[in-house]
């Protein structure tokens, strides 16, 4: 995909033959044409978010951008919040593949994890309309966005994973666990307006040198 919106310092597409992302299980039985219209909105939903932030996505301007009726909206999404949550899961693994293509730079898994987390952090703060307008529909509290926190918290732990090789398993998982929370909460913490984009990172940094033994910078 060359949409620069998509990009962080490369092409996120991963290699060819890269298995799928993860998809809720009405998705894995779609049809390819029904796939096709999905991934329209999807993508309207997306040009929406990005030129004017969460407010902007209005279903009935969804539906005209990717071409389709309302009532084909509403057979894979039933509310904006659920549409804005599944493109966050298609975002979030393509970030994913890509780091998984291109591995993290660095002789510890501390540098590792901090060049993934540089990756990541760029691309939220060239995208903060977008970004914000995704952020928002994941966490509402609506029902039918869990499965797709799921998705995303899933995708988050891989790609952190990615700059963890040479960590010993047992201690992998707990330190993905503390830097979900941490990126969770960061990302809530600008979303509401209490600090700025580069706080996203710079909590996240934080919090993966001090875990790993570094020194963390920022204080």
């Amino acid at each position: 995909m060359s949409d620069p919106r998509w990009q962080a310092d490369d092409e996120l597409a991963g290699p060819a033959g890269a298995p799928p992302g993860p998809v809720d299980a009405a998705v894995a039985v779609l049809s390819p044409p029904q796939l096709a219209r999905r991934a329209r909105v999807l993508e309207a939903a997306i040009d929406l978010a990005a030129q004017g932030g969460y407010d902007d996505v209005q279903m009935r301007e969804v539906a005209h951008r990717a071409g389709v009726a309302m009532g084909t909206i509403y057979r894979y999404f039933d509310s904006k919040d659920q549409l804005l949550a599944a493109a966050l899961v298609d975002w979030s693994d393509r970030m994913a593949q890509f780091l998984e293509a291109r591995p993290p730079v660095g002789a510890t898994p501390s540098e590792r994890l901090i060049d993934v987390i540089r990756r990541a952090s760029r691309n939220i703060e060239r995208n903060p309309q977008l970004t914000a307008a995704l952020i928002t529909g994941v966490t509402s509290a609506e029902a039918g966005v869990r499965q797709y926190q799921d998705e995303v918290a899933r995708c988050l732990e891989r790609m952190l994973s990615s700059g963890l090789d040479g960590v010993a398993p047992a201690e992998q998982e707990g330190i993905l666990r503390i830097l979900r929370h941490v990126w969770f909460a960061a990302l809530l913490g600008w979303v509401n307006g209490w600090r700025g984009v580069r706080s996203v990172g710079e909590e996240l940094e934080f919090a993966a040198r001090y875990l790993l033994g570094g020194p963390p910078e920022g204080g």
